[in-house]
């Protein structure tokens, strides 16, 4: 079998603020600022307020790490945009039980996205802030 290709979609937004290279875009077109904050993506390259910025959304992004990272370690975004192995729980614990109510009719799993949302898998280790890798984002 050979190497597996993977497509790197990317959409052109304005930059809103100043923007990092590599660090993280939230919704609104500016670099994110929440930790843990939902994202569309990652710039790929600096821009000015009011400039064209390139954001990749979908496949593999080079990204700028915020703490040591492992290869396959799950990330989330810090408060500069980079990113960092996630810290909370996010699977059900082996032996739970599942809901089975038809009662619930759905309704037992609403409400907001998780205080940590989850842009991607690393597929290189950092050993430090600062450096770049590229994950694999979530979709």
């Amino acid at each position: 079998m050979g190497q597996q290709q993977i497509t790197t979609l990317s959409l052109t937004l304005i930059a809103i603020g100043l923007i990092t290279e590599h660090r993280a875009i939230g919704f609104d077109g500016a670099q994110a600022t929440v930790q843990g904050q939902k994202v569309q993506g990652f710039a790929r390259w600096s821009a000015a307020a009011g400039e064209d910025l390139t954001v990749d959304v979908a496949g593999t992004v080079i990204a700028e790490a915020g703490a040591p990272i492992s290869v396959g370690d799950s990330v989330m975004v810090d408060a500069q945009g980079r990113v960092v192995p996630v810290t909370g729980v996010l699977s059900v614990a082996a032996g739970a039980t599942a809901v089975t109510s038809t009662a619930a009719n759905g309704a037992i799993l609403t409400g907001a996205d998780l205080p940590e949302y989850v842009v991607g898998d690393a597929l290189e280790a950092a050993a430090a802030a600062g450096q770049l890798i590229e994950i694999l984002l979530r979709r």
